[in-house]
């Protein structure tokens, strides 16, 4: 019996960009029994069928994005006589569309880290149950990833988790339903351990693969002061570990680079931002959302700001040494055909150093997606003979971009002012404006270089609806994928130690008076 696991994707370039974590903490999970487990990434390159056998495990995890891709991958290795195990996201709702059409097995429900090993045994007694409950478990039982098994040609940047879970509510986001509200925060003794790892490997780049990095803001700290003592205890101690997590971060080699997920609040916590600074946390993708009062009223994300309040907050993060990914979304009922310019007037004048701009799209476990469902009623229109409610069955050549209707303008419109957005921010002339930045020709080359493949990636094989030019945009992509993977690779450091614990900003945090913050 081989154990694989696969990450399913319609579209592979070759190289990837940020590994998927899930394949390498599952991996880990696999006890020594069972051998080293085939691990499968379809970003790089599809699974060949001939590889699966009868009595072989393929664990398969999906988000709502890859289900279809997934689905198709179960089917197959069902039908060689493989044992199909799902898990992710997307499982954890829909399990029973797992087993409907993905020929599974058994579907892992929530963390997979220590209930796989108990799928694993079930299936050598031929036995696996419809459904296994992993929950949400405590940071200290989060496995660390099996890095040793990583193809280092192939991927850009690495990955590290160092906290599950989102105390905020967005209405476009699952997480916080799926992964819940209360962080759950790995010790910096296992996430350092771990980066340094990844270092000896010779990654230098790294995604903090977190929900949120920022899970206390100032704001929670005063209400919690004002209101319970214990909640403000706790708070200020889970500061306080992020903070001794950064300090540890800043004695790695100065070379090397984190990004991240925050939220604006953070632009409103100087300390913190300076501790990011310090520790080489480089970027951050943060949600801005929208650019109006009444769009972030529309995704309950009011505790962002608007305006030139909202220039002024994205500017302090480059003015603290940290550069902003802007996540936009587009298609909110407040918004109106000059929202589009509006937009890229706001990230130019912010000064993003990178950008996206998403359509409004309901995600199951969302509070849009219940919204939308509950809208349609009874009346459901079909799409290829599937209900549009289960819009990610639908064949990817007929499946519509927009799916909430807008009130003054068409589906159409909106996917052509947004591919518009995207054209417009990443132009040559305006990426090479947006680079000056960087001191040195080469650097800004390079930059120029990740900004097309960013665009190509994530833009145009998205939004695009002219099937000539998506397939173009992959090209280019799996072109350019190459050279930049090379631009991001570091020296191997076989020899590098974990840096010690212990730093005066945790202690300080740790130790920060509830009158501070009252």
């Amino acid at each position: 019996m081989r154990v694989h696991l696969v990450n399913p994707s319609d579209v592979s370039f070759g190289t990837a960009v940020i590994t998927p974590r899930w394949l390498f903490v599952i991996a880990a999970a696999t006890p020594k029994s069972f051998g080293d487990p085939v691990l499968v990434d379809e970003t790089l390159r599809q699974i060949e069928a001939a590889n699966v056998r009868e009595g072989d495990v393929l664990g398969i995890s999906i988000h709502t994005g890859n289900a279809l891709r997934g689905y198709e991958v179960g089917r197959m290795a069902r039908s060689r006589g493989a044992y199909v195990i799902f898990g992710g996201i997307h499982a954890t709702l829909y399990p029973e569309e797992a087993h409907e059409l993905g020929g599974a097995h058994a579907v892992v429900k929530g963390d997979g880290d220590m209930v796989w090993a108990t799928v694993l045994d079930d299936c050598v007694n031929g036995a696996p149950k419809p459904i296994y409950h992993g929950g949400r478990i405590e940071a200290s039982a989060f496995l660390p990833a099996r890095w040793d098994l990583i193809s280092r040609e192939s991927y850009m940047w690495a990955s590290v988790q160092t906290i599950r879970g989102c105390p905020k509510h967005c209405s476009f986001c699952s997480v916080w339903k799926t992964d819940g509200q209360r962080p759950r925060q790995r010790a910096s003794d296992a996430v350092v351990e771990e980066i340094v790892e990844l270092r000896r490997l010779g990654f230098r780049y790294i995604a903090l693969a977190d929900d949120n990095f920022y899970p206390v803001s100032l704001t929670d700290l005063k209400l919690a002061a004002r209101q319970s003592p214990e909640r403000f205890q706790e708070l200020t101690r889970i500061r306080a570990e992020r903070f001794d997590l950064m300090w540890r971060l800043s004695q790695l080699p100065s070379d090397t680079v984190f990004f991240t997920q925050i939220t604006m609040e953070a632009a409103e916590d100087p300390e913190f931002l300076e501790a990011m600074k310090a520790a080489r946390i480089k970027g951050a993708l943060v949600g801005v959302e929208s650019v109006t009062p009444e769009g972030l009223k529309d995704v309950y994300k009011d505790f962002n700001s608007a305006g030139e309040n909202l220039v002024e907050r994205l500017q302090t993060f480059r003015r603290h040494g940290v550069h902003v990914l802007g996540s936009f979304i587009f298609g909110l009922p407040s918004d109106r055909p000059d929202t589009f310019n509006a937009t890229v007037s706001v990230a130019q004048r912010a000064e993003l150093t990178f950008a996206q701009f998403v359509m409004l799209t309901p995600f199951p476990g969302t509070v849009d997606f219940k919204k939308w469902e509950e809208g349609l009623g009874a009346s459901v229109p079909e799409i290829a003979g599937i209900p549009i409610t289960r819009r990610w069955l639908i064949p990817h050549a007929v499946r519509p971009k927009l799916y909430i209707p807008h009130p003054v303008m068409a589906a159409e419109e909106i996917r052509e002012r947004t591919q518009q957005v995207w054209d417009r921010y990443y132009s040559w002339r305006y990426i090479w404006k947006r680079s000056t930045f960087l001191n040195s020709i080469k650097s800004r080359l390079a930059f120029l270089l990740i900004s097309r493949i960013y665009r190509h990636m994530y833009a145009d094989t998205g939004i695009a609806s002219d099937s000539a030019r998506i397939t173009w945009s992959s090209r280019w992509a799996r072109w350019l994928a190459r050279p930049c993977q090379k631009l991001f690779a570091g020296r191997p450091m076989p020899h590098l130690q974990v840096p010690q614990a212990g730093s005066e900003l945790g202690g300080a945090v740790a130790n920060w008076p509830a009158g501070a913050v009252g």
